[in-house]
């Protein structure tokens, strides 16, 4: 039995507002006090006490206790008589009769010294049958009034409430239930069915504590209990189940009371403001991000066990309880198990003795389309098998061939790898994937517990085999079509990110374990090495082509070699495209998409032609030029206008561009009478997923720095930037930009206003000492020092720069002014965001045209580093 703990300062003996907020501000520091070494229960159990203390003396004080008609009830959480330091009180002035004025403005006043107290406070004023009628029309009304309790004022009024709410007259245990379904449905579809989010809502998201509170409230408006202690009496919980449950509201009962102290209101949402206080105090220690991601560990851990608690004892009341006695169709799938309804249902209790049979059950869905979902019954079983494992269950022989053989079915990916991972089966057999469970990372890249993120890969992947997707992912749909071993795909999935959380390097780690794993499940050599390899190496294709050229040759030269034949880079490319669209949903856009499927392109053609015979650079600008002369013939030009102009470009410029997009520049170029004037060119539809912005214009000091601050004021984000100076010294700037959202700019309004605002920075008329804009709340929680490495460029005449710091607004224009501070030259730029930090790539050189000396890269770094951490610090 919890202690009961008790706020031994009693309420001053008569009221004095300045008086009472001075005992609210004494009781608060002792519930912050006892937090650290009292149950949480009793800690919440404590200040409903106190309220209600105070309630009462104060429905004496304004002499409401003298109105016979009156009744005050505690609903919903405080009905419960359970309050978090800033929960909202939840009360229901109930009467016989309407209000006479006198009431009426005695009960405002109450309400407003609650208000001028602080306290957050919902209430109604209804009569009796207002109340009823309103309960009937509104499941939330229902719902609250099903745990009212009375404070003060006329009982035999609460009583007759009472009766009257619990018939079915009022609400049916049938209809509650499924307006109580329905509300958590709908509710867990505002978060995306999962509670694996950067900052999840402990009370909200799937699995917090409203699915704890929905298993209580159906059951106690069926057996008309008041606590959920009481339901293992009626068998509707095992008294594990219970104790689980208890355990589970606890944690998030404490991570719950700690959000409220540190925020000091009605928090639930787990901020980035408030993680690393609240880890703190819930004793998970002082040194960040570490302490932060065990405590969402634990958080992850908790939800999953209430969701899944959750849906079994829904699934068991409204099978079990409310159809009871319903005539359902049953049909044998072998000796083990049966199909009851849609529902794969064990055969006998027994079942899970043999241990091959959890595998089993799951080859079962996949085998079975008609299989939507696990019975209750069977849950429960697995529930409690799985609690008794000693080893895993790839140890056995029978585990192991069960477990290739979903990984070979082609449905294995579909509903059956997602209960594994549902249900604790997919931990239950690899040791390694138990440590990934709830493993959170603390940065704005990964959305998803490492787990989660594996699992959403996994499904992408399933995708591509997929008619439906078929046009969502149209290359990967025809290569894994093609594939001999699809399988050896979703085993690369599986162990991708592995090993992280463990310390080193988890490409390195994880490649370690699929090894052991294929030795153990007895896979050719040949097999072992491919996924061997494509777990260390999964993130090679997506930074080569995020951070380098990828049109430059000597770059798809360089990333064929470490890929080395057609088969891994099908592999490779499949897998990648998975993984970053399976890391955040707000990251993936067209021009990642773009990029990856240009690298893949280039490096299948590199292998076609033989690696020992790559494209030469010359070739390739030849090629461009050849397929671009005869469309700008078509645009009434000679060929001899066409060639005097391209005499003036460099010929790097011919290697970079497609031929459609040559001609679009030499068009316009061309047609370009006013030649002092810049020319600014915004592609109406995408390209390469983005939206292009071309400028041609004489070559001014700082440019670049114009160029980007413009674009930074029109708060879009750049993605590429290729920077080119003629021999006739005009440049030619390309980048690629993409709206706040992801999409590319589409709306001609917002093309024009991009448009005017280039050519003003051009002409140096916009003042370019801009106001800065705020860090976000997010973003204020990271700490990205400013980091500057220098690399060798791809000649002598170049320096490659890579810049790392915190992504804050306007990164990019701060940068380039320090360029142009320090008389630096830029030739190229690749721009990359992972979520809080930023990584760009420069091609620099010095003002007489040549790679940078050792002195002038020491004066770049010290004061880029110095602007971009007061950036930071500002």
């Amino acid at each position: 039995m919890t202690q009961t703990l008790q706020f031994n300062r009693s309420l001053p003996a008569s009221f004095s507002l300045e008086n009472y907020k001075k005992h609210f501000s004494e009781f608060h520091d002792w519930l912050v006090r006892s937090f650290e070494h009292q149950p949480i229960n009793g800690l919440v159990k404590a200040r409903a006490r106190f309220i209600d203390s105070v309630l009462s003396q104060l429905w004496q004080h304004f002499e409401l206790s003298k109105e016979p008609n009156l009744s005050l009830i505690a609903v919903g959480g405080y009905g419960r008589g359970e309050l978090h330091p800033y929960s909202d009180i939840d009360l229901l002035i109930l009467s016989d009769r309407r209000l006479t004025t006198e009431q009426q403005q005695a009960i405002a006043d109450f309400i407003t010294c609650l208000w001028d107290l602080r306290l957050e406070v919902g209430h109604s004023v209804r009569t009796l049958k207002e109340t009823i009628k309103l309960g009937k029309d509104d499941i939330t009304i229902a719902t609250n009034l099903l745990e009212m309790r009375l404070l003060t004022g006329n009982k035999p009024l609460f009583e007759q409430l009472q009766q009257e709410i619990s018939g079915d007259n009022f609400w049916s245990s049938q209809a509650f239930f499924q307006a109580k379904r329905h509300e958590q449905q709908q509710r867990h579809a505002q978060y995306h069915g999962t509670a694996y989010n950067l900052e999840p809502n402990l009370k909200a998201n799937p699995g917090g504590l409203r699915d704890i509170q929905t298993i209580g409230w159906v059951a106690k408006k069926h057996f008309n209990t008041r606590t959920m202690r009481e339901l293992v009496a009626y068998q509707y919980l095992t008294e594990d189940e219970y104790q689980e449950l208890m355990e589970c509201e606890a944690y998030l009962w404490q991570m719950r009371f700690a959000l409220h102290i540190e925020a000091g209101r009605n928090e639930n949402r787990i901020l980035f403001d408030y993680q690393p206080a609240a880890a703190q105090r819930l004793g998970f220690g002082a040194d960040g991000k570490a302490s932060v991601e065990r405590m969402m560990k634990r958080f992850f851990r908790t939800v999953q066990r209430v969701s899944e608690l959750n849906e079994m004892l829904l699934q068991h009341f409204e099978g079990s309880i409310l159809n009871q006695g319903t005539k359902v169709k049953v049909q044998q799938l072998d000796d083990y198990f049966e199909l009851n309804g849609h529902l794969i249902k064990a055969r006998d209790n027994a079942i899970f003795a043999r241990r091959d049979n959890l595998l089993r059950l799951f080859w079962h869905i996949a085998n079975n389309s008609n299989i939507t979902g696990i019975h209750s019954t069977t849950l429960r079983l697995l529930r409690q098998v799985r609690r008794r494992l000693m080893g895993d269950l790839q140890d056995y022989e029978a585990c192991r061939q069960l477990f290739l053989a979903l990984l070979r079915h082609p449905r294995g990916m579909d509903k059956a790898i997602t209960l594994m991972h549902r249900y604790g089966v997919l931990a239950a057999y690899l040791p390694q994937w138990r440590n990934i469970v709830g493993q959170m990372q603390f940065d704005l890249f990964h959305a998803y517990t490492v787990d989660e993120h594996t699992h959403r890969l996994l499904k992408n992947l399933y995708k591509y085999t997929q008619p439906e997707h078929e046009s969502e992912f149209p290359l990967c749909t025809d290569i894994v079509k093609r594939m001999e071993k699809p399988e050896l795909l979703y085993l690369a999935g599986i162990f991708h990110d592995i090993a992280k959380g463990r310390g080193g390097d988890h490409s390195e780690l994880g490649a370690m374990d699929v090894r052991e794993f294929a030795k153990l499940h007895k896979l050719s050599e040949f097999d072992s090495k491919l996924v061997a390899w494509l777990v260390e190496s999964h993130l090679l294709m997506s930074v080569t082509a995020q951070r380098r050229d990828i049109h430059d040759p000597a770059v798809v030269t360089e990333f064929a070699e470490k890929v080395r034949d057609e088969t891994r880079l099908n592999y490779l490319y499949c897998l990648t495209l998975a993984d970053i669209r399976a890391t955040n949903d707000n990251l993936w856009n067209d021009w990642k998409g773009s990029l990856l499927r240009e690298l893949f392109l280039a490096t299948q053609k590199a292998f076609r032609r033989g690696l020992e015979k790559p494209m030469d650079l010359r070739d390739l600008i030849r090629e461009n030029q050849s397929e671009a002369m005869p469309m700008l013939l078509k645009h009434s030009f000679t060929e001899n206008e066409v060639l005097q102009l391209w005499s003036r470009i460099k010929a790097d410029y011919f290697a970079r561009y497609s031929p459609k997009q040559i001609v679009w520049h030499s068009e316009h170029i061309l047609r370009h009478k006013e030649q002092l004037e810049p020319l600014v060119l915004i592609s109406k539809t995408p390209i390469r997923g983005g939206t292009q912005v071309f400028v041609y214009t004489p070559d001014q000091a700082g440019l670049f720095a114009r160029l980007v601050a413009a674009l930074d004021s029109k708060k879009v984000n750049i993605f590429d930037a290729q920077i080119m100076t003629n021999k006739d010294g005009y440049a030619m700037d390309t980048f690629v930009i993409l709206e706040q959202n992801g999409e590319p700019v589409s709306s001609p309004s917002r093309i024009s206003s991009i448009k005017r605002a280039l050519e003003l920075y051009i002409a140096g008329k916009p003042d370019l000492s801009r106001q800065k804009p705020r860090l976000s709340r997010q973003m204020r929680q990271f700490n990205v020092p400013p980091k500057v490495v220098f690399l060798p460029g791809n000649t002598k005449q170049r320096t490659m720069v890579e810049i790392a710091a915190l992504d804050t607004p306007g990164l990019l224009a701060d940068i380039g002014e320090v360029f142009q501070r320090c008389g630096v030259n830029i030739h190229a730029a690749k721009i990359t965001t992972i979520g809080e930090r930023a990584e760009d790539f420069f091609m620099l050189s010095n003002a007489q045209d040549q790679a940078l000396s050792s002195d002038e890269q020491s004066q770049l770094r010290r004061v880029l580093i110095s602007q971009l951490s007061q950036e930071t610090e500002g």
